[in-house]
């Protein structure tokens, strides 16, 4: 957890045990007044509803092609990554909302709506970069072995996610940009609103690991301007 003025910030992984513990613990030590979370209004409405979840062909037009399928792959992955630990993907977000309700606390959803974001990758991403992720999702001949010396019970450190962001930024820009960069940005400004709007409230912000530290740096000189 980090602090910052009125704000509590936890980097969480959405199959890591550890992230689910780390909420509990900040709404037993912190007793938030206000919970922000990284989601939007139907990601929301999922993850209280998961039986909803549905991949329609409806949503090409809206999202286009690409956001499309990059949706399907990245919520089967994250499925199949959750049942080697044994958790539901967005649980700690899941356990944030619970404990908000049980609370009566405020709830802030302060990402972006996902059609957005996913109809900015199908418009930025590269030919180049469609080949190139579809020829690395092929090679998973050491992926298990990969996995396996991995801890996906634990949220990741700081350094393995500064590599892996790296990996992204260099391997492809239009998605580090797109899904990283931009959405800091919006999850920052977002925060910062909260935090002078409301700052004699506690608030409790989870998101992603990879977006912490951006968003903190975000913070800090936004303070200094």
């Amino acid at each position: 957890m980090i602090k910052f003025k009125n704000l509590t910030l936890i980097g969480s992984s959405h199959i890591a045990k550890e992230s689910v513990k780390d909420v509990k613990t900040a709404f037993s030590e912190i007793e938030p007044e206000i919970v922000a979370i990284e989601l939007d209004q139907s990601r929301f409405y999922l993850i209280m509803h998961p039986e909803k979840r549905k991949a329609s062909v409806k949503n090409i037009k809206k999202i286009g092609i690409t956001g499309f399928f990059f949706n399907l792959i990245g919520a089967y992955a994250e499925k199949k990554l959750g049942k080697l630990v044994g958790m539901t993907p967005g649980a700690e977000m899941k356990k944030a909302i619970e404990l908000s309700k049980k609370n009566k606390t405020r709830i802030a959803l302060i990402d972006q709506d996902i059609q957005i974001t996913l109809k900015r990758l199908s418009k930025e991403i590269t030919l180049k970069e469609k080949f190139r992720f579809f020829k690395d999702l092929f090679k998973t001949k050491n992926l298990k072995k990969e996995i396996k010396n991995f801890d996906l019970t634990k949220v990741p450190n700081k350094i393995i996610i500064k590599e892996l962001t790296e990996i992204v930024k260099r391997r492809y820009p239009s998605i580090y940009k797109v899904l990283i960069k931009e959405r800091d940005i919006i999850l920052a400004k977002n925060l910062n609103n909260l935090i002078t709007n409301y700052p004699n409230k506690r608030i409790l912000a989870i998101v992603g690991a990879g977006h912490k530290e951006s968003i903190l740096e975000y913070l800090k000189k936004n303070e200094k301007k």
